[in-house]
């Protein structure tokens, strides 16, 4: 999912270039929505952390992804916090810069559509998790994790806790779902690492199995 090719350009247009290492944030919960961050290459992680300090993994994001938008859109400060998983190059677009450019292009509602997307996307996507038991739960969450841009094989740079934090299941449930997927041969799995080899056997047993 992202804005139109137009929109794209103008934004790269109005940035400049800044690189970020994996584990370095792009943007912080709870700052100031200061800029945007249009994401040219790399891979970041969104995590919202609650009151009580509990983490929760929200999504995995690509290239050609909009960061940030809605703290600036909106005037408050940013919801969740972002981080590279692996090198990221970005174009940082400052935040009258970029309401200048909205107005200017007639590009607003497409990005708040855009936004609103995303929102419902997650709200849509949390809905359904709650409803299933946790081997279709892990394997749904894996394939929403996945960037649209990827190919099989594909790498999710998560942890075995951080897959947990973004399905809603124990570390011990996830480890041993992660067996089971493991020997269908759907995935592969490495130290803060989980492989994507088959999709078709992982979107299979993303369903859920009735008797009749």
């Amino acid at each position: 999912m992202g804005v139109s090719a137009q929109a794209w350009a103008h934004l790269l247009e109005a940035g400049a270039t800044r690189h970020f290492e994996p584990g370095e944030v792009l943007l912080r919960q709870g700052d100031p929505g200061t800029h945007v961050l249009a994401l040219l290459a790399g891979r970041v992680k969104i995590t919202l952390t609650s009151p009580d300090g509990d983490v929760l993994v929200l999504a995995i994001r690509g290239a050609r992804e909009i960061l940030g938008e809605m703290a600036v859109l909106g005037l408050d400060d940013r919801s969740a916090t972002v981080t590279a998983v692996e090198p990221c190059l970005t174009r940082v677009i400052p935040a009258e810069r970029f309401r200048q450019l909205m107005r200017s292009e007639a590009l607003e509602s497409e990005f708040l559509r855009h936004a609103m997307a995303r929102i419902r996307e997650s709200e849509e996507w949390r809905a359904e998790l709650a409803t299933l038991p946790a081997g279709p739960r892990l394997a749904r969450t894996l394939l929403q994790l996945l960037p649209a841009d990827l190919e099989v094989p594909a790498d999710i740079v998560l942890s075995q806790a951080e897959l947990g934090q973004a399905a809603g299941l124990s570390r011990s449930t996830v480890a041993a779902e992660l067996g089971r997927l493991r020997g269908q041969g759907a995935i592969g799995t490495g130290r803060g690492h989980i492989w994507i080899l088959d999709l078709a056997r992982l979107r299979s047993a993303s369903q859920t199995r009735r008797n009749v």
